[in-house]
């Protein structure tokens, strides 16, 4: 093809992609072949530092072992460092690992968050956005770069904090904070391979729900426990004002198009197709911002969590996809009596082991067939599957996943200070 039957190709393809997605479809994939142009490949840059790499590799090769804990003082608490990239406004894993540092600190011992931000903000700013939105996190807030100070625990929060929770000198014994399959968040390649490779580290995992403990002991012979999720059953709870049970009408879903596994895609299709059904039925969104959509809808954006607990009082089921560990959302909604629809996948099912979350094929049209079963179910039926589905997840306590996991660190820490003893020369 010449040069100019290559413009009229191309002009041709636009005017059809015009048509078929409008000016913001087309807007959307020159912005997407913008940034895949942009991205640099094929240069050997990755988000790990040089230094934490080649420490990894003194580990592989048998180089050195991994630090014991510092001293134990009988009578005193633990310290315990916790290495994480900064938090955005609302995270829900941030806000899971800091509700376990929390309930480390109300059980005696001395909790530091060390942030591992590679993009120039100032810990300053970290520190503002840590305390207006997790305002009961008593730790104190440190920069990663200027050193992990020795404690007698060191948690990894996710792979890229694995590489420099290896690669210090700090005392501490490694423990590795698990809430997903991280390899799975990438394609397969560089960074999915050296995602996989921190489950090999020698850390002592501590997962969020038995699934990952079962997945990393068994493929990667980690030593792993696991916390169940809890939930904040005294923000999420059903509205029990008069009429506030007849109010609920619409359907809820939590939308992250930035993030591959919560299926942002695949839960839009579907909600298309439930539109096109019952369109009498309200649609809410809510998390990210959602461009270019089929349907009407209401977006909600980004919500605190008493805003979120009224949004899903108002409707009789919410879609939470996630196509790797489940998220807390499906426990939030049940509480608040709306009932979540998910993926039908082993991780769901073992996680959330509920009988009042509906488990949907992952085709457009199995979830949108599950959202209208909910929907048209009669009233007296809606209502008391509401508060059915919030009792049954009325004792998932956060006070008692933090007591499970601080029964994990101070066991694993007291045991390995034991062995130094025992190593000491006499």
């Amino acid at each position: 093809m010449n040069s100019r039957q290559g413009v009229y190709a191309r002009a041709c393809q636009t005017g059809r992609l015009l048509r078929s997605e409008g000016v913001l479809g087309v807007a959307a994939r020159v912005l997407e072949q913008g940034a895949t142009t942009l991205r640099p490949t094929g240069n050997g840059q990755l988000p790990v530092r040089r230094e934490d790499l080649m420490r990894a590799a003194e580990v592989a090769a048998g180089g050195w072992e991994l630090p014991g804990p510092a001293t134990l003082v009988p009578g005193e608490g633990l310290t315990v460092a916790w290495v994480c990239v900064p938090p955005g406004e609302g995270s829900g894993g941030h806000t899971t690992m800091f509700r376990l540092a929390a309930a480390l600190e109300d059980a005696g011992h001395r909790c530091v968050i060390y942030l591992q931000d590679r993009h120039g903000w100032s810990i300053e700013q970290h520190r503002r956005t840590i305390r207006r939105w997790w305002p009961w996190l008593r730790a104190e807030i440190r920069d990663l770069a200027d050193g992990i100070e020795d404690a007698h625990a060191v948690f990894a929060t996710a792979w890229l904090t694995a590489y420099p929770v290896l690669a210090s000198s700090a005392r501490g014994v490694r423990f590795y904070l698990v809430q997903d399959f991280e390899p799975s968040f990438f394609a397969a390649g560089s960074e999915a391979l050296l995602a996989e490779a921190t489950y090999r580290f020698g850390f002592h995992g501590v997962t969020a729900g038995k699934w990952l403990a079962e997945l990393l002991r068994r493929d990667y012979g980690m030593p792993a426990d696991h916390f169940d999720f809890g939930c904040d059953v005294g923000t999420y709870r059903i509205d029990r004002a008069p009429g506030a049970a007849n109010s609920r009408k619409g359907v809820c879903c939590y939308c992250r198009p930035s993030t591959p596994r919560r299926a942002h895609a695949l839960a839009m299709v579907a909600l298309d197709l439930l539109a096109a059904r019952q369109p009498a039925v309200p649609i809410h969104l809510f998390g990210e911002s959602v461009r270019g959509l089929t349907f009407p809808a209401t977006q909600h954006g980004t919500l605190t969590p008493q805003r979120l607990s009224e949004l899903y009082n108002r409707c009789i089921a919410g879609l939470a996809l996630s196509a790797t560990n489940v998220s807390l959302v499906p426990q939030e909604m049940l509480a608040a009596g709306c009932i979540p629809v998910v993926n039908d996948a082993e991780q769901s099912r073992v996680v959330l082991e509920n009988p009042h979350v509906v488990y949907a094929p992952p085709t457009p049209f199995g979830l949108a067939a599950a959202l209208e079963d909910l929907v048209l179910r009669p009233r007296p039926e809606r209502a008391a599957a509401a508060e059915a589905g919030a009792a049954s997840v009325r004792g998932a306590s956060w006070d008692d996943a933090g007591k499970q996991v601080e029964r994990v660190v101070r066991a694993v820490v007291t045991a390995a200070a034991s062995s130094q003893l025992l190593a000491a020369p006499s």
